[in-house]
C-alpha cells in the first residue's frame, strides 16, 4: 500500500489580497500541471509568520513547502540553513524572462554568495499616501489659506506635514490627519524609525558598518516622531493598535487624509471597487526634515522554498508559474502589488492605478535595512526604544544611548 502524501503547505502573509491570489494560483496551477497533492494554505500575521518560519524552524523541518518571506528576515533565514537554494532550478528551468523581467532593485537581496533565496512576489516601497479630492477640493483650498496664508500642498517637510494633519482633523467627521502603524511588532514603528533617521540626513551603519542609532539625527527623528504621535489633533486615535495593514484599513474606509505606507496600500484602493475612496487616492515622496532629503524604504516580499520541503520539485514549478507575467498582474488586480517590470508599464495597471508609473521614482530613493543575521533581535531593541519613547517622558538621547548598548552588546553574546 502506498503511503499517502503530505499536503503541501504554503505559509502566507496575512492579508487579503494575498490569500485571494494564492488561492487562485493553486487551483489554475493545479488544473494545468495535474498536480494532485492537497494543500494546506495558512495565512499568518508578521509575528506568527517569523516565528513559524524561522524561530520555530518550520522551514527547516518540513513545516512549510512554500512560503511568503519579507527581505529584512532574509540574512537570518540564509546564515540558518533554513531556505532551498533556487540556482541549481534555476539554470536547469529558468522562469520566464529571468532575471531581465524584474527590476535589479527586486533581484539583489536575495542573492547571498553564489545562492538565490527567492523569487519577487509582492514590492511596493514606502511613500506618502494621500487623499487628492481634499487637497484639490476649492473648499478645502479656500480655508486653509484663510487659516495659514498660503496654498494647500502635499506637505515636503515633515513639519508641514503635521500642520496640514491638524487641518484635516475633524473627530466629529471622523476624518483624521494622519493614521500611522504604531503597533509595536517589531516592523511599523522600526521603519518609522529608520525613514525619520534617513530624511534628515542621518545614517542606520557607521563608517566601521555597525548599526547605529544614538545620533543627532536619529534624536532629531525620534523626538520628532514622539510628539507627533502624541498630538491628538491630527492622529487617528487608533494608530497604536494599527499595524500597517489596519492601518491602510482605515485609509480605504476613508477615516485618514495621509499616511506613510506601502505603495500597495494605496493601490489597493483603486483596484477595489467597493472602496470609499478609490478615485481619490494619489502618493508622493516621503517628506523629510531640515536640511534632509525625501527617502523611501526597500522592503519586498519573496516566494521562498523551505530547506525541508518534502515536495522541492512541485514547489519550484509552483514558484515559476506565479512569477509568470499573468499571475504577476494578477496579483496587482487582486490587491497586491506585481513585481515584473511587464507589470508596472502594463496599460490596463495604470488605467486602473493612475500613478503606477511613480513606483520607479520611489525605488529610486529607497533605502535598505542592513543585511545583518541578527536583524530580528536589532529590530527588537530599536523597537523597545521607540516605545519608551512614545510611551514615556525619558529624555530620547538617554533611550537611544541604552539602545545602542544593547546592539553593541550583540555583537559580544
Amino acid at each position: 500500500m502506498t503511503p499517502e502524501l503530505p499536503p503541501f503547505r504554503i505559509a502566507v502573509r496575512q492579508f487579503g489580497p494575498f490569500e485571494s491570489t494564492m488561492a487562485k494560483l493553486w487551483v489554475n496551477f493545479c488544473e494545468e500541471t495535474g498536480c494532485e497533492l492537497a494543500v494546506e494554505m495558512v495565512p499568518m500575521d508578521l509575528h506568527q509568520l517569523y516565528a513559524s518560519l524561522l524561530t520555530n524552524k518550520g522551514l527547516q523541518n518540513g513545516r512549510w513547502d512554500v512560503a511568503h518571506i519579507n527581505t529584512d528576515w532574509l540574512p537570518e533565514a540564509a546564515s540558518t540553513g533554513a531556505l532551498e537554494d533556487l540556482t541549481p532550478y534555476i539554470r536547469q528551468n529558468p522562469p520566464m524572462d529571468f532575471p531581465a523581467g524584474w527590476s535589479p532593485s527586486l533581484l539583489g537581496m536575495q542573492q547571498v554568495g553564489d545562492a538565490v533565496m527567492g523569487l519577487p512576489f509582492h514590492d511596493g516601497p514606502e511613500c506618502l499616501i494621500y487623499r487628492k479630492d481634499l487637497f484639490e477640493s476649492p473648499q478645502e483650498q479656500a480655508r486653509f489659506r484663510e487659516l495659514h496664508g498660503r496654498p494647500l500642498q502635499v506637505p515636503e517637510s515633515w513639519e508641514d506635514f503635521q500642520t496640514v494633519a491638524r487641518f484635516f482633523q475633524r473627530p466629529a467627521d471622523n476624518l483624521f490627519g494622519f493614521v500611522a502603524a504604531g503597533f509595536p511588532d517589531g516592523h511599523n514603528t522600526v521603519f518609522d524609525f529608520c525613514l525619520h533617521l534617513w530624511t534628515r540626513g542621518g545614517q542606520l551603519v557607521d563608517a566601521q558598518g555597525r548599526v547605529c542609532i544614538d545620533s543627532a539625527a536619529a534624536a532629531e527623528g525620534l523626538a520628532f516622531y514622539r510628539q507627533l504621535l502624541r498630538d491628538q489633533a491630527a492622529v487617528h486615535p487608533h494608530t497604536m493598535q494599527y499595524e500597517s495593514v489596519a492601518a491602510g484599513q482605515a485609509f480605504a474606509r476613508g477615516e485618514a487624509v495621509m499616511m506613510v505606507n506601502w505603495f500597495g496600500f494605496a493601490a489597493v484602493c483603486d483596484v477595489d471597487a467597493a472602496c470609499p475612496v478609490r478615485g481619490r487616492v494619489d502618493i508622493a515622496r516621503i517628506p523629510h526634515g531640515a536640511g534632509g532629503q525625501s527617502a523611501s524604504l526597500n522592503v519586498y516580499w519573496l516566494y521562498t522554498i523551505g530547506a525541508g520541503s518534502r515536495h522541492k520539485a512541485v514547489a519550484y514549478e509552483f514558484l515559476r508559474y506565479t512569477t509568470r507575467p499573468e499571475n504577476d498582474k494578477l496579483l496587482t488586480l487582486e490587491g497586491g502589488i506585481g513585481c515584473r517590470l511587464s507589470t508596472w508599464h502594463d496599460a490596463e495597471i495604470n488605467a486602473l492605478v493612475p500613478y503606477y508609473h511613480k513606483l520607479e521614482m520611489l525605488h529610486q530613493q529607497a533605502q535598505s535595512l542592513p543585511p545583518e543575521a541578527n536583524w530580528a533581535q536589532i529590530a527588537g531593541i530599536i523597537d523597545e526604544v521607540v516605545l519608551q519613547a512614545i510611551n514615556t517622558d525619558a529624555p530620547v538621547a538617554e533611550l537611544l544611548a541604552a539602545g545602542q548598548q544593547k546592539i553593541n552588546a550583540l555583537d559580544h553574546v
